[in-house]
């Protein structure tokens, strides 16, 4: 139910991000994807099917994948000032990945998790310039829209298949994998320009900070709190949180 659900948002996601990009410009299209939009539904589903203590446990894991979210935009930034897309990505996933095997050595507790994360996302805020964004360099195709869809929900199926196997915390910490972000920053890259990637994570950076409202809200009450009510305070939470941060895109 988990899979069908991401596969089923996925490409409608997707789509709504990338029309808000063209939009809005690609700082309020990273803005976007930043809320928990498939993580916090597939965190619903979990608590229903497995419990709160598994799911207060899965949040913790998601508030340090926000840290290693926090490592791809810096790493994608500082690679997009002399390659392309390609080698661009490459760097942020590795960025990704290496910052979840650190996690991995370590047993997180919420709110330590939370500061650490909270910390490397001011950080990345910070050192992600305040690029202006370029105009498109040409107007996109009608297979534009259908190829990110479609490579996005491809990512998804490969991620979530894979990642049973690798433990409850890493798996948590992978899960927050930015799906969204890599098809995204990797299309505004190719067709607006590396500044314009840039701007669009560090939109996403700054949006980050709903998405840890959320699952601090669920990591700290999920227990405490019948299902429903705390998923509402947690959405709460996010809406609240950004949209105080919206005006810092």
């Amino acid at each position: 139910m988990v899979l069908l659900l991401k596969l089923l948002l996925t490409p409608l996601l997707i789509t709504v991000a990338t029309l808000c990009g063209r939009r809005w410009g690609p700082a309020f299209s990273g803005w976007f994807i930043g809320f928990p939009l498939t993580s916090g539904p597939v965190a619903f589903i979990l608590a229903l099917q497995y419990g709160p203590g598994f799911t207060a446990a899965a949040a913790v894991g998601n508030l340090g994948g926000l840290a290693c979210i926090s490592a791809f935009c810096l790493a994608y930034t500082a690679t997009s000032r002399f390659r392309g897309p390609g080698a661009s990505l490459g760097a942020g996933i590795a960025a990704y990945l290496l910052a979840a095997a650190a996690w991995d050595l370590f047993p997180l507790g919420l709110w330590p998790t939370a500061l650490v994360s909270l910390a490397a996302n001011a950080l990345a805020i910070r050192l992600i310039p305040r690029s202006a964004a370029a105009a498109p360099v040409a107007v996109p195709s009608r297979w534009d829209l259908p190829a990110r869809a479609v490579i996005a929900t491809a990512f998804v199926f490969v991620l979530t298949t894979s990642a049973r196997s690798l433990g409850p915390q890493l798996s948590g910490l992978i899960t927050p994998f930015p799906i969204f972000v890599s098809v995204l920053a990797v299309f505004t890259h190719r067709q607006q320009g590396a500044a314009s990637a840039r701007c669009f994570l560090r939109g996403h950076a700054i949006s980050l900070h709903g998405y840890a409202a959320f699952f601090l809200v669920v990591g700290g009450l999920l227990q405490a709190l019948p299902v429903g009510g705390t998923f509402l305070l947690a959405i709460l939470a996010a809406l609240a949180v950004n949209g105080v941060t919206f005006r810092m895109t």
